[in-house]
């Protein structure tokens, strides 16, 4: 039921929605309820609601986030802390049908281009219907970019030489075949953050035996920092609304902590961390050399193995580390520039995935194309010379989940705002007191430097010197500063 296209006509929306993953179903939730007037629909890509949680079907694939905190403030998380993606797709079932969203959904349609006219004051939207190859088009006074930030068809994969005369099978994580047969085979994973480290300890059993290839070293969490006061709590019997805000609020102070130690004492946190590893792969393995990071913790990812699982076939020999770069695929595995060789039947890149800006949805104002590139970003989420757009960019040391619901209501907030200006449409500018600011890279790599992010950060609007021109990558600071936001200190234009 929740996985068909319902058919109705496609025409004008006060609001589209793109995407019906978690920051799309959180969005309309918050529209249905503090915009109550407003008409709007949900544009899904793909065939079925869920997002990242749809794309990936590898097997072991859970959050790499507690869900109290990627959980809904809304809507109290009842399960375990760490959830698998079936998990999380009733989870969000059960919100459409709560909320009778169904209904605005529409999936398989991909937009390729959205055009404003200030004349009109909206935006026209063309896509294409993936099940009959009909070209659709919608108008809207406003988008709410929900779609994500990385391309959904494919994984990234380098192209290593030698690739086309392996004679096992090579497969991406994100592309994961339904009927791959690793049992009993050797298989080499390459990568070393949460795909690869979700994946392993899911299928080491079943395998001869599973080699984890990284280039360098990834940081891991094993522990649950607030398991303590979720015991008590249970203890106590405690509601689940109180003991699910409660977990989030504590969650949310814990990883706050946790950032400042990682930025202010960056070595004796990695220390801490790299104890930890010792203390769960034992003896038998390198640490130094396999699991000692050269960058400061939360600099890239920090991939969380609930109870350190990810080790327990290292330590058992069902699965083994080797650390070097990959000189060139062979026709029974890979061999590294160091000269040694790694056989395998099957060989899984777990490298990451592609950025992908608004969708790589081509943006027309007034007939002049608008790259996000050449915008300067409004607090992360909206941006100069594209009026009447928010994105959904969640954060990268916090859950995604609490910035959705922070923007979400703020553009509640600026949409009734307009509507009692009389105005109709909205669009940062550069005040005057902006305009000698420094100019950045959305991200800076001493600030976080992951892979995905520094081969796509040329497309990403550029962000400034002062707060309200950065995504500040801080939830404790947005959520005091998002409700204070004033909505006519200049730095909003409306029309």
């Amino acid at each position: 039921m929740m996985d068909r296209v319902v058919e109705n006509k496609l025409a004008h929306v006060d609001v589209l929605i793109v995407g019906a993953g978690v920051s799309g179903i959180g969005s309309a939730y918050y529209l249905q309820r503090q915009c109550p007037g407003k008409s709007f629909l949900i544009l899904e890509a793909q065939e079925s609601f869920g997002g990242t949680w749809l794309t990936h079907k590898y097997p072991g694939i859970r959050s790499d986030s507690d869900l109290y905190t990627y959980g809904f403030s809304f809507k109290p998380w009842t399960g375990a802390v760490v959830a698998t993606a079936g998990e999380i797709r009733t989870y969000l079932r059960e919100i459409i049908a709560d909320n009778d969203l169904e209904k605005h959904i529409r999936y398989r349609h991909r937009i390729s281009t959205a055009e404003w006219s200030s004349t009109a004051q909206r935006w026209t939207v063309t896509a294409t219907r993936g099940d009959t190859g009909e070209t659709v088009r919608v108008t809207a006074n406003f988008l709410w970019m929900c779609q994500g930030y990385y391309k959904h068809e494919e994984g990234y994969t380098p192209q290593w030489p030698g690739m086309d005369c392996f004679k096992g099978q090579i497969v991406h994580s994100q592309t994961w075949p339904a009927d791959l047969d690793y049992k009993n085979k050797k298989v080499i994973v390459i990568g070393s953050g949460a795909s690869a480290a979700t994946i392993i300890p899911a299928i080491a059993d079943d395998c001869a035996h599973v080699t984890m290839l990284q280039r360098s070293p990834t940081y891991y969490a094993t522990d649950f920092s607030a398991q303590a006061l979720a015991d008590e709590l249970k203890a106590l019997d405690v509601e689940p609304a109180w003991f699910h805000e409660i977990m989030r609020r504590k969650v949310l102070i814990n990883e706050g902590m946790f950032v400042d130690r990682c930025m202010n004492d960056s070595e004796a946190v990695k220390r801490e961390m790299i104890d930890n590893v010792r203390a769960h792969v034992g003896d038998g393995v390198d640490v130094e050399k396999h699991f000692t990071p050269s960058y400061r913790p939360w600099q890239q990812r920090v991939a969380f193995v609930p109870g350190g699982d990810l080790f327990k076939p290292i330590r058992s020999g069902k699965a083994s580390v080797t650390t070097g770069e990959i000189a060139r695929f062979t026709p029974q595995g890979i061999e590294l520039k160091t000269g040694e060789v790694l056989a395998a039947d099957i060989i899984v890149a777990a490298t990451g995935f592609d950025l992908c800006v608004l969708g790589d949805i081509r943006f027309m104002v007034d007939g002049k194309e608008v790259k996000p590139s050449d915008t300067v970003t409004y607090r992360g989420m909206m941006f100069t010379g594209l009026p009447n757009l928010v994105w959904v960019f969640g954060y990268f040391r916090f859950a995604w989940t609490p910035r959705v619901e922070l923007v979400a209501q703020f553009v509640c907030r600026l949409l009734n705002h307009m509507d009692a200006m009389g105005v109709h449409s909205v669009v940062p500018h550069l005040r005057p007191e902006d305009q000698d600011m420094e100019l950045r890279p959305w991200l800076t790599p001493d600030n976080f430097n992951p892979s995905y992010v520094m081969r796509g950060v040329h497309m990403l609007p550029r962000c400034g010197s002062k707060r309200e021109w950065q995504h500040t990558q801080d939830y404790h600071f947005d959520r005091k500063a998002y409700p204070a936001i004033d909505l006519d200190d200049g730095a909003l234009v409306y029309g």
